[in-house]
């Protein structure tokens, strides 16, 4: 699969193309700029206005065979001086920050202090990197601004985290590499890293963290939680344990659908299907535990769903005990990932049948977290 180019790389060559054209006062149809990976990037630069003091042009973003909202928008910089070129002076400022389509962070815990422009620490390094380049190239020891803007940003921000990760009005430049890996996990890991040390910075000590959006009317009805306050782990609740405990969570409370969860009582701590999918055999499992008869088994094993296997065991009536023995090993594989690090919980529910089961901990664990003061 193609490798693409991060919106760092796409800010970095549009800055370098622009101070390019800005001191040497011709029109640069390309740029060449280094990848922190060590992959050379030569993009096409569009959108080219030259003034008496700033130059503006675009590198447009091909994210590759990854399927990225932000493929094909345009990245520009605006580089003007700032200060004279004076040969006297012992330092030139490069003074980078975002202008339209540039999201601002509001909230603690992220890349960039709350007020700055939402560009990450990398491409910020690559950015002044290059315009340095440029600079000693004509000798010049002026200082300039360096403005990214992303015209489109605010809408595509709504298809992105950044709302969540308390990012408002664009999108962010990131990449730690310059380079888009194509259906990258490691992406998905870090959004999972920023909002758990968001909330940490926020002064929690109980991760709640959910697969997904399933079962937020259960928790806020029943329990008078709002699931969204939760951070999302996606499929990587092992993942999630382990960065938990790196961040000095002293506890963790996992909330979610019992299609996703009956793969952890089975020790699976991805639980992408294309990882494992024996949900119907760990439903199965349980129930040949609490005495069920062959036709509940073979009606378990030929479910289509989680909720459709737990209705034989209500037919049987072994429900309560099946779940019992399900939550144990779930129990039991969470402290296990966990390692003493820190302590475990979880609940279970079901889209039709409510609450299905808890670990001992787990409800202690959500009272906790309500009493928790954070925004």
């Amino acid at each position: 699969m193609r490798n693409g180019f991060t919106t760092g790389s796409c800010a970095a060559a549009a800055a370098k193309a622009a101070i390019f054209m800005l001191l040497g006062g011709n029109k640069k149809q390309k740029i060449e700029i280094d990848t922190p990976a060590g992959i050379r990037y030569t993009p096409d630069i569009e959108e080219i206005t030259m003034g008496e003091n700033y130059v503006s042009c675009a590198v447009r973003k091909d994210s590759g065979d990854d399927p990225d909202v932000t493929n094909g928008i345009l990245v520009y910089a605006n580089v003007n001086v700032t200060a004279p070129d004076s040969p006297q002076l012992s330092h030139s400022d490069v003074v980078i920050d975002g202008g339209e389509g540039v999201g601002r962070v509001t909230r603690p815990g992220l890349d960039q202090p709350v007020g700055n422009a939402a560009i990450n620490s990398v491409p910020r390094q690559m950015i002044e990197k290059e315009v340095r380049e440029v600079m000693d190239l004509f000798d010049f020891h002026g200082s300039l601004n360096v403005i990214i803007s992303v015209p489109g940003g605010v809408e595509l921000a709504a298809k992105t985290f950044n709302p969540r990760l308390g990012i408002e009005g664009g999108i962010s430049i990131i990449g730690t590499t310059g380079i888009v890996e194509p259906m990258s996990m490691k992406a998905l890991i870090d959004t999972i890293r920023v909002e758990l040390r968001q909330v940490k910075e926020m002064g929690a000590s109980i991760a709640v963290v959910s697969p997904g959006n399933y079962g937020l009317d259960f928790m806020k009805e029943k329990y008078n939680y709002d699931l969204d306050k939760a951070v999302k782990c996606s499929n990587f609740i092992g993942d999630t344990i382990d960065i938990a405990a790196e961040l000095g969570f002293t506890k963790l409370l996992l909330c979610g659908h019992i299609g996703k969860l009956i793969k952890v009582s089975g020790g699976i701590m991805n639980t992408h299907s294309k990882e494992g999918d024996c949900r119907m055999e760990l439903m199965a499992a349980a129930a040949i535990k609490c005495g069920a008869t062959p036709e509940t088994l073979k009606g378990i094993l030929d479910s289509l769903s989680t909720e459709e296997a737990y209705e034989f065991y209500l037919k049987e009536g072994i429900e309560k005990n099946c779940m019992i023995s399900i939550m144990e090993r779930i129990d039991y594989y969470l402290e296990k990932r966990a390692a003493g690090r820190l302590e475990t919980a979880c609940m279970v529910y079901s889209n039709r049948f409510g609450l299905l089961g808890v670990t001992k901990k787990a409800e202690a664990f959500l009272n906790e977290a309500k009493e928790e003061k954070y925004d």
